[in-house]
């Protein structure tokens, strides 16, 4: 990158802008622009045609001037191209101003794309965006025009004491800088191993999730080390720290601490995963997702339930789909007294195969459970392979075609009948009253 420049330099620059030979610099210049365009272009449509639709949405973004990766490679090919001016007899001009341009870019681009990719939900992006946006084109402004070493320069010379060392607000802007470069770099990888994990088939996807928490909490971890060593911290401070912590955990965050543990628990063992149908405190429902902290279970009515990793370890969770994701499902009928059960029983085996969903095998079938005071009661048992979708609609499927079946072969199904009796008593002569005669 050019030196900052004075303020002669700076009127001799804005003389050679008016120059014709700067005509010459515009147009090397969109040559580089429209090669680098060119190269990501090429680039996409071949990592599209490999990995999908808006694949590595950092480094291409949705349009090819909107990544990380167009503004780096303008740059490099702008710095390789600049030593060429010279030979041409021209002076750089344009191209002092281009470079420092093209790096506020690069750091805005690589911050935003990271941000979005790493943190997608987060309420704060826009405002990390405008953040970003400003320090950096204030820095490449105040760089051009020679402002920022001498605000450097008085930045150094404002010095505090902190324990037995001098810092000046030049270290700690400097370590901030760096320590933010780290982490986003970091959350970079990580949002890209993420990505990587979460599309390949080759694990299950619980495996997939605790691989992707892993790496993402050793990457900011590892990062976070860089940042403070980079910042002028000295690490063998965080072993008091590391112990504060520690008794922190025991204490105030013991729950926190047995959700996090909890929840890798039950990604490394399997017991839970996503997709199965579970009972939780009386709640029924798939898991939809786990988290380090909690676990989301949505019921087939839509609502979901958030439940804590320590509560699946600690309390008795029902597992539709642990073993075999077959269950079996059962409905009760009633008929006469009277009726050929021998022959009845196969047809309505027959009939309850025919319904969508209830599974061949093991195969329905059908049992003389009770002798009930209205009729003979007789309970359905078949079983399904997708509990995920409720169990209510092939549950109505069978019953109506048991109804239909029943009605076909004229079987009543009987219901309570009761008998009144009305007794009436015959009144003794003594107590028929003779009527008075009428008043004359």
């Amino acid at each position: 990158m050019d030196k900052p420049l004075n303020q002669d330099e700076l009127e001799a620059l804005g003389a050679a802008l008016l120059k014709p030979a700067a005509l010459t610099e515009i147009g090397l210049l969109l040559v580089v622009m429209g090669l680098a365009w060119l190269i990501v272009w090429r680039l996409k449509r071949a990592t599209e045609a490999h990995n999908g639709a808006h694949p590595m949405p950092v480094m291409f973004g949705r349009n090819v001037f909107d990544g990380v990766l167009f503004p780096v490679l303008s740059l490099l090919l702008a710095l390789a191209a600049r030593p060429v001016l010279p030979r041409l007899g021209v002076a750089p001009a344009v191209f002092k101003l281009v470079i420092p341009v093209l790096i506020a870019l690069v750091v805005i681009r690589l911050t935003v794309r990271v941000l979005r990719a790493g943190l997608p939900s987060s309420k704060i992006i826009k405002l990390v965006e405008r953040s970003v946006s400003w320090i950096a084109w204030i820095g490449s402004i105040l760089w051009v025009t020679g402002v920022l070493p001498v605000l450097m320069d008085s930045l150094d010379d404002v010095r505090f004491k902190v324990g037995n060392a001098h810092v000046t607000v030049l270290d700690l802007l400097q370590g901030a800088l760096t320590a933010l470069v780290v982490l986003v770099l970091a959350l970079w990888v990580s949002s890209a191993v993420e990505a990587r994990l979460l599309r390949s088939n080759a694990l299950d996807l619980s495996l997939r999730k605790i691989a992707v928490n892993v790496t993402r909490a050793s990457l900011l971890f590892i990062g976070l080390m860089f940042s403070l060593s980079a910042a002028g911290v000295d690490l063998t401070a965080l072993g008091v720290l590391g112990g504060a912590v520690g008794v922190g955990i025991g204490f105030g965050l013991q729950k926190l601490a047995s959700n996090y543990v909890s929840g890798f628990v039950i990604l490394a063992e399997r017991s839970l995963r996503i997709g199965d149908m579970v009972k939780v405190d009386n709640f029924e429902g798939r898991i939809s997702d786990i988290k380090t902290r909690y676990t989301v279970i949505r019921s087939l009515g839509g609502k979901e339930s958030v439940v804590p990793n320590e509560m699946l370890i600690t309390q008795r969770v029902e597992n539709s789909s642990l073993a075999d994701p077959r269950v079996s499902v059962s409905t009760v009928v009633q008929v006469a007294y009277g009726t050929d059960l021998d022959v009845l029983i196969p047809q309505l085996v027959d009939v309850v195969k025919t319904c969508k969903r209830v599974l061949a095998d093991p195969g329905p079938s059908v049992q003389l459970s009770n002798f009930a005071a209205d009729g003979l009661e007789l309970t359905v048992y078949f079983w399904i392979a997708d509990p995920e979708n409720g169990t209510g609609g092939v549950k109505s499927d069978v019953n109506l075609a048991i109804l239909r079946t029943l009605n076909g072969l004229g079987i009543d199904i009987p219901f309570p009948q009761r008998v009144m009796h009305h007794i009436t008593e015959a009144v003794p002569p003594e107590a028929k009253v003779e009527a008075a005669p009428p008043a004359s």
